[in-house]
């Protein structure tokens, strides 16, 4: 019996892709979001991947491209589902929102069927991952820089807070941040469907980071194998995990001058980053107000006064 996902249909042991259907451009051309189907000799569970649900995070994008042509779906057991490229129209101009009703596609879910673009977008991909067992949300920084992780987004009280973060786990970037997320994201409405949902967030680049592409890439394929879709056992390391951020940004206009790299430790009172004039004179410090980890920071140098610069993750522990 083959399994479909819009016009891609796959019978055990075979591999397809298609389109999924969500609408019409201002010319009346269909809309068709490109689809994959993978279904393994063997029986097991269903996975659901997508990438570019913001229209300028191309690292998912990348990881899919890499991932899928090292997979034989006669070693695959179970089935997996993909949306290559979700916010079609924000891909197709390079922006990070929806330009069609300017929505950011990840507060959109689970959609709406006859609502805007980005609902009928969100309604038809969350149709696709309530097919799934678990569901993953492949992400990046948008063009910030920031270390690779991963997003556990239902909130430490949900009833499949555990489940997200065995999920997180076994797709070991090295960091989690566990925090719930806005309403709209995948990651929140997938497990208030009963399925463990995670968001990895790789890098942050403009165009493809190759480094952070082959942490996603990693990341799937211990996914496949710890959840059985692929042989072989994943050794679970433990991960650090933050549940908050604290934000910095700029007392002063000039050019930011960082003091700590990425994935640093530091400790409060240490000093983030300087911000000098044109001539390299400093003109103010600005320190850690907690310990935690240097997470995220803007990717140019010039600021104005009270523009963001970095976020540090805090109440850190090791899970």
């Amino acid at each position: 019996m083959s399994t479909t996902l819009g016009t891609a249909s796959a019978a055990p042991g075979e591999f397809d892709t298609g389109r999924l259907e969500v609408g019409e451009t201002r010319d009346g051309s269909p809309v068709g979001l490109p689809v994959a189907v993978l279904e393994g000799a063997d029986d097991g569970d269903t996975l659901y991947v997508q990438a570019v649900s913001d229209g300028d995070e191309l690292n998912g994008l990348g990881v899919l491209t890499r991932l899928f042509p090292r997979l034989d779906p006669a070693d695959v057991s179970g089935t997996i589902l993909v949306v290559g490229i979700v916010n079609y129209h924000a891909f197709q101009v390079a922006e990070h929102r929806n330009p069609i009703d300017d929505t950011k596609m990840n507060r959109a879910y689970p959609g709406e069927e006859t609502g805007t673009s980005s609902e009928r977008i969100a309604h038809a991909t969350f149709e696709a991952a309530s097919r799934a067992d678990l569901i993953v949300d492949l992400h990046q920084g948008s063009t910030s820089r920031m270390i690779d992780e991963v997003r556990v987004r239902c909130g430490p009280r949900h009833r499949l807070h555990r489940e997200c973060l065995d999920l997180a786990k076994a797709f070991g970037t090295g960091h989690v941040l566990d925090q719930k997320g806005p309403d709209g994201q995948l990651a929140r409405a997938g497990p208030d469907e009963g399925i463990p949902t995670i968001d990895p967030e790789l890098g942050g680049a403009v165009g493809w980071d190759q480094s952070s592409i082959r942490r996603g890439v990693e990341g799937m394929q211990r996914v496949l194998r710890h959840y059985g879709f692929l042989s072989g056992s994943v050794e679970l390391e433990r991960q650090t995990r933050a549940t908050g951020f604290d934000q910095y940004g700029s007392p002063v206009g000039g050019l930011v001058d960082f003091q700590v790299e990425l994935g640093d430790r530091v400790s409060r009172g240490d000093e983030l980053f300087a911000v000098t004039d044109p001539f390299g004179q400093v003109r103010r410090r600005v320190t850690a107000d907690e310990a935690g980890i240097f997470w995220r920071t803007r990717r140019l140098p010039q600021v104005a006064t009270g523009e963001y610069v970095c976020s540090v993750g805090t109440d850190t522990d090791t899970f």
